[in-house]
């Protein structure tokens, strides 16, 4: 977007209706999907009774958007629906630093999801895996012949892997046939539960065994999002500090939990923005996290010569089509604003998304502490908390910051004192 830094440039000092214009500027968002944007049209409560059960009214959460993102050379604005104080202005201050002074690259490695197909008691495991291995090509053709309109898409399932597995009951062991499957652009789950059923007679049949469990897996290491940052010619104090943080998680598993969460900071917002599954998605990456038998970042920051380099590898299924991607104005919205046709490209910039994320929080440690910057943006809640109205929140806010410059942190007490000095006896 060749305006882009133009119209980034000052984005949190606009009002609403002025950062909304911007989106629509820098976007090509119509009126009726700004309106979205602006909650002026929200999804119909007779769309909600049919997403889930005992539907009653809705929880709201805000959505802003985070500026200065380069991914691949294209500038690109992120819609993030999230609660949480700085995580917007967290990945904003971060793109910015590495669109200034570095560059952000991506790929997918593999396409395919995985459904599961349980044995869990085996009389014959030679048996039943020479049987499942000869009549492959059936299996694979009967499950395509279920799912039709996606083989008309191009996608479908490509190959079926036995996986032979010792029972944590030590009664003996289980056979786990993977079916995997290129979903295109939907995330697939129920494609793939959908192909998982229609197999279980066949297999019963051929082998003579009970199937357990047919589902899909989460963990789709067969689908892997990655990304690569590079800061270049960072002062060297600073980027061997990020790498000792780095490390640090590497070598703590208590460390990589909340190394992790901040990565997924900067990838669920997106994931309920675009109206994604982001708990499937975090299931994921957090057993991801576990293949080694050991928890560990999904991120790693090391110094190479005079630049800093971060990498994220994840396993991503996403989808830009079906479920409540396709149903819910806003989600398509959303989908536009990063202009988003494919489920790849959401992926890619959601691994992005969380590696600058996870840069930006240990800037923030290694310098001026977690605390100091979350207290600055901290401040409006506080102020809102104290009582303040509409029209005070930002003269308390200003209060707060100068009373963190000397003090450690600010709590709900000094926005009240705050307050009561403003309003007078």
């Amino acid at each position: 977007m060749d305006n882009g830094s133009r119209l980034n440039k000052g984005f949190y000092r606009l009002s609403r209706e002025e950062r909304l214009e911007r989106v629509k500027e820098l976007t090509g968002l119509n009126e009726q999907e700004i309106r979205s944007l602006a909650g002026e049209e929200v999804l119909p409560a007779s769309i909600a009774d049919h997403l889930i059960e005992n539907f009653i009214g809705y929880f709201q959460i805000p959505m802003g958007v985070v500026t200065h993102f380069v991914v691949d050379g294209k500038e690109i604005l992120l819609p993030y629906a999230v609660e949480e104080t700085s995580i917007i202005a967290a990945a904003s201050s971060a793109a910015k630093w590495v669109k200034n002074e570095g560059q952000i690259r991506t790929e997918m490695r593999g396409s395919l999801i995985i459904g599961q197909i349980q044995i869990p008691s085996l009389k014959n495991a030679t048996q039943s895996i020479a049987i499942l291995s000869k009549n492959r090509e059936d299996l694979i053709d009967r499950a395509n012949a279920c799912i039709p309109g996606l083989v008309a898409r191009g996608g479908g399932v490509r190959d079926l892997v036995m996986r032979e597995i010792e029972r944590s009951d030590q009664q003996g062991k289980m056979l786990v046939l993977h079916v995997l499957c290129d979903p295109c652009d939907a995330m697939g789950a129920n494609l793939i539960n959908q192909v998982c059923e229609t197999l279980k007679p066949h297999v019963e049949l051929l082998t003579g065994e009970k199937v357990g469990l047919c589902i899909l897996s989460n963990l789709v290491d067969t689908k892997l999002a990655v990304a690569e940052v590079v800061i270049r010619n960072i002062d060297a104090d600073l980027g061997h500090a990020i790498q000792e943080a780095s490390i640090f998680a590497e070598s703590d598993p208590y460390r990589a939990a909340t190394h992790n969460k901040g990565v997924m900071n900067g990838i669920d917002p997106i994931l309920i923005a675009t109206g994604n599954d982001w708990r499937a998605v975090e299931a994921g990456v957090h057993a991801y996290a576990c293949r080694t038998g050991r928890y560990q970042p999904v991120t790693r920051w090391v110094m190479r010569g005079a630049d800093l380099v971060g990498t994220i590898e994840i396993p991503l299924a996403v989808g830009t089509v079906g479920g409540v991607t396709r149903i819910h104005p806003t989600a398509r919205v959303a989908l536009k604003m990063m202009g988003i046709e494919h489920a790849d490209d959401l992926a890619r910039i959601c691994a992005a998304s969380g590696l600058v994320q996870n840069l930006g929080a240990l800037r923030a440690l290694v310098t001026v502490g977690i605390v100091k910057g979350h207290m600055q943006l901290h401040a409006s809640n506080l102020a809102i908390a104290a009582g303040a109205e509409a029209h005070e929140v930002e003269r308390v806010r200003e209060r707060l910051g100068e009373i963190l410059k000397t003090e450690r942190s600010i709590n709900l007490s000094h926005a009240k004192q705050v307050l009561e000095g403003l309003r007078g006896p």
